[in-house]
């Protein structure tokens, strides 16, 4: 039985896909998967039980992710999973910007008498512009650059979009009419509005900054609905009072930003839709279980995706092997199997950055417990063998 603990309020319809291989618990000490939204997990020491932890969302902030790795613990994520949802909320605050309508709605909270006489005599206050015709710069074209970028230029809007490190898939999907831009310096002057939509790495904490808001058009509208760290917010706020920055519009609010003139601030609901959470939910769900069962690993945010497919027990045994990424590993694993007579069937080792995925499929008999004595080493950090 594997034990699954919670450690936020995780979708019933993610909890569903676990079958009666699996137990929920409230005790992380017990589990070898944990599902996790928001909370904070840096602090947190893991059991030696733990295997992996799935993080219902994009973001991974939360989750010490080298010292995961290096306890042999795989985090994933489930990108793509909200995007719908979140796009949606970066279309609303182009409506909410363009027409002027967080002012209008707060002031029309302020009438209490001849409503209707003051709503015509007031409303030109609040007048703004149509989204169609204007120019959208979208900065990141991962699955919610790219859903935004298709859905706005569907929307009547000339969108470019940059993002130096775009995938195959990414790139396939998007409309062939956004224009791809090769850099900032070339992508920003151009846009009415900017989004951005990339992850909160230190290459891109900060990045919006008084170089790039001096780029910018006067007046132009700057969208956050990615990470809150990757704008300056001292040089956004000078920047908003110099009038080069228009409106920012951010689903971060903090002290530095709340009631502040011309920043709409959203109350982190990027991905709070019943149907964003369900779908994180189970595919977070559902990678933890392929990784318990079949050793196979997809959205990884600390080691390589490897899948050698179902694992078929009775077909033979699978070993696992989570390694640091430094050289010979691989000839040390190979000879010890050979020592062992051990014939493999199948192979795939793959690796990113420190650390690296042994998997292999294998059609011999031998002492489970030799092996993994032979494969304790400094290089190894943890073997695994499903059968």
């Amino acid at each position: 039985m594997y034990k699954i603990a919670t450690l936020n309020k995780i979708s019933p319809a993610g909890l569903s896909c676990f079958n009666d291989k699996y137990s929920i618990t409230d005790n992380a000490e017990e589990a070898v998967g944990i599902l996790v939204r928001s909370q904070d997990m840096l602090e947190m020491n893991f059991s030696k039980n733990l295997l992996a932890i799935a993080r219902a969302g994009a973001g991974v902030n939360n989750i010490p992710l080298a010292r995961c790795a290096s306890e042999g613990i795989v985090v994933f994520n489930t990108p793509g999973a909200n995007s719908n949802a979140v796009k949606e909320l970066v279309l609303a605050g182009l409506l909410l910007s363009a027409r002027n309508l967080y002012s209008g709605l707060t002031w029309a909270c302020t009438l209490t008498d001849d409503v209707s006489k003051c709503v015509e005599k007031g409303k030109g206050q609040f007048a703004g512009t149509e989204i169609k015709g204007k120019t959208l710069g979208i900065i990141g074209l991962g699955a919610i650059g790219v859903a935004v970028a298709n859905s706005a230029e569907a929307l009547g809007m000339k969108v470019f979009g940059y993002d130096p490190f775009i995938t195959w898939k990414a790139a396939h999907e998007l409309s062939n009419t956004v224009a791809i831009i090769k850099s900032l310096d070339e992508l920003l002057p151009k846009c009415d509005y900017i989004t951005i939509h990339v992850p909160s790495i230190a290459e891109t904490k900060g990045m919006m900054n008084k170089e790039r808001f001096a780029q910018m058009k006067d007046g132009a509208v700057l969208l956050n609905f990615s990470r809150d760290n990757l704008i300056n917010e001292n040089d956004l706020l000078d920047a908003i009072a110099a009038g080069k920055v228009g409106r920012y519009i951010t689903d971060f609010p903090n002290d530095n930003l709340i009631n502040q003139k011309n920043i709409i601030a959203i109350p982190h609901l990027g991905a709070s839709t019943e149907e964003a959470e369900d779908n994180c939910a189970a595919m977070a769900a559902h990678e933890i279980m392929d990784y318990l069962e079949n050793g196979n690993i997809t959205n990884s945010v600390n080691y390589p995706e490897v899948s050698l497919g179902t694992f078929i027990s009775g077909n033979g045994q699978r070993i696992c092997i989570l390694n640091k990424n430094i050289p010979a590993v691989i000839g040390k694993i190979t000879g010890i199997l050979s020592e062992l007579n051990i014939i493999v069937k199948d192979f795939l080792n793959k690796s990113k950055g420190d650390f690296a995925y042994t998997l292999m499929d294998v059609d011999s008999n031998f002492d489970e417990s030799d092996l993994i004595a032979r494969l304790t080493m400094d290089e190894i950090i943890s073997v695994r063998i499903l059968k």
